[in-house]
């Protein structure tokens, strides 16, 4: 990641044409004091290297105590913004425990130390967990993960089968019309959740608390539900950044998790005063 274009201004969202231009790395220049930004960081695909299964995952030496510096700088405004649940959160990166938005925004908590606060959305209902369940037995290697607020089906271990899957969601879809559900197409999952609430939900109730409130965002994410949030930054005066790929209306782009990772540490070595790494 180049670090020589202090000078680029942020983009002008309106003018931006449907071609995505090359990588536009993220000066530091961009990024206001930290006593005025909350960090808000997606965690698959935008801090973690994504694995063939989500348990796979794995914290790398040095980036929880990237975080915890950066919760210290911005007097605990960093948040991990997921669609995994907060007890999932927690167990990947225990025994660490940061302020976060959970299940796409169904869940939230402040900071460490508090418990989540009254859930954004119900669970999914039990009959349609079910029947969802079962495309899992359509191939060896579809994963299925129950996150209570939504199901979730990986092919990463079965990439011939994603037709399949998305014909039989909707055929249960179809069957099931009054159920007010999402389906929400990722990097090799499908993941179905109630309507109603997504991470902008989230992110929009965190940045109404201390310490959030009255900060400028910072959100960095990889995937497709990460996109309601980079399409509210411009209101909140926010800066979007995607990861593998440039998003539309986002402000640059990394290339992988471990360039977001070094862009970190440089952010906590530029607020501390620390050397370069």
């Amino acid at each position: 990641m180049a670090e020589n274009l202090a000078e680029m201004p942020v983009r002008d969202r309106s003018t931006e044409d449907d071609d995505p231009p090359d990588q536009v790395p993220v000066p530091h220049s961009l990024v206001p004091h930290l006593s005025e930004t909350a960090i808000l960081l997606d965690i698959d695909g935008t801090l973690l290297d994504l694995m063939p299964t989500p348990r796979e995952v794995w914290v790398p030496p040095g980036l929880a105590k990237t975080l915890n510096g950066l919760v210290a700088a911005t007097s605990g405004a960093l948040a991990l913004v997921s669609g995994r649940s907060l007890n999932d959160i927690d167990l990947i990166f225990a025994p660490e425990r940061f302020p976060a938005v959970g299940g796409h925004g169904a869940e939230m908590r402040l900071n460490p130390e508090s418990e989540a606060g009254p859930p954004f959305a119900p669970s999914l209902d039990k009959e349609l967990k079910r029947r969802l369940a079962a495309i899992a037995r359509i191939s060896p290697g579809i994963l299925l993960e129950d996150k209570g607020y939504s199901l979730a089906l990986h092919y990463r271990l079965a990439p011939h089968a994603k037709d399949a899957i998305e014909a039989s969601i909707a055929l249960i879809r179809a069957d099931m019309p009054a159920a007010a559900v999402e389906v929400l197409p990722g990097k090799c999952v499908f993941e179905i959740k109630a309507a109603g609430f997504t991470k902008a939900i989230g992110v929009r109730a965190l940045m109404q608390h201390a310490p959030f409130a009255g900060r400028r965002p910072l959100f960095i994410g990889d995937d497709v539900t990460d996109e309601t949030v980079f399409a509210i930054m411009p209101e909140m005066q926010g800066l979007a950044f995607s990861v593998g790929h440039r998003a539309k209306g986002v402000n640059g782009h990394f290339d992988a998790p471990r360039d977001v990772r070094e862009f970190l540490a440089h952010l906590l070595d530029d607020a501390t005063g620390a050397p370069r790494r």
